[in-house]
């Protein structure tokens, strides 16, 4: 078996959001619906040194994240009719609309809050998967004009860039789920946990429909 997951450089990434846009356009997304979100992470303080100097330890970084389609989804696991499946021949990690009944248990249980419900139907990022079956990449990764996606076997990824973490702020912990991402960081970089930094952008990421069980 393949298991497909995606690379993200932080130290590459502006914020641009052009891989946002790019994937609503892709899948045809309303204005409050994402597939990928970037989180824009911030922190720091400063301290007097009491003789007219400060030190800062301002810091702020972007993380472009999507659905990691985990080895251990979570939302498979706990979808009570099957329809969140993960297909065995590639590691995608997919909502069947024809079962789902837009309960809302793979939102509520995802980690990563990947999965949304529209028209009380899951859905979420497929990784492309036409683009995939036609050999082609995930619509966001070509886009990004800086070049900080990327994306392929996750074995392959691993030796690519064997410096790669799977897990930094404000993401969840990596070892609920083993995603399938590999991280490439930047000196503002906080590891899983920090409780330093905050999510200056939070309002713009809960733009999307509430994630009520029904």
């Amino acid at each position: 078996m393949t298991q497909y997951g995606f690379y993200f450089n932080s130290a590459r990434c502006t914020g641009c959001r052009t891989c946002e846009m790019a994937c609503k356009d892709n899948k045809d997304l309303a204005e409050t619906v994402a597939f990928r979100k970037i989180f824009d992470y911030e922190g720091g303080d400063w301290t007097d040194n009491g003789d007219g100097t400060f030190t800062q330890t301002a810091f702020a970084y972007h993380v472009s994240a999507a659905c990691n389609h985990c080895a251990n989804p979570a939302c498979v696991a706990n979808c009570p009719t099957g329809a969140m499946q993960k297909d065995p021949e590639t590691g995608i990690v997919q909502s069947d609309p024809e079962v789902c009944i837009g309960c809302g248990t793979c939102a509520n249980t995802c980690p990563y809050s990947v999965p949304v419900i529209v028209e009380q139907k899951s859905r979420k990022c497929d990784m492309c998967r036409d683009r995939v079956a036609a050999g082609l990449r995930p619509i966001c990764v070509d886009a990004c004009p800086l070049r900080a996606l990327d994306w392929g076997d996750i074995e392959e990824l691993k030796t690519k860039y064997p410096d790669a973490v799977d897990g930094i702020a404000p993401l969840a912990d990596p070892s609920q789920t083993t995603p399938s991402i590999l991280i490439g960081t930047c000196p503002a970089c906080k590891e899983v946990g920090d409780t330093t930094g905050m999510v200056s952008n939070q309002k713009e990421i809960d733009l999307e429909p509430a994630r009520e069980i029904i």
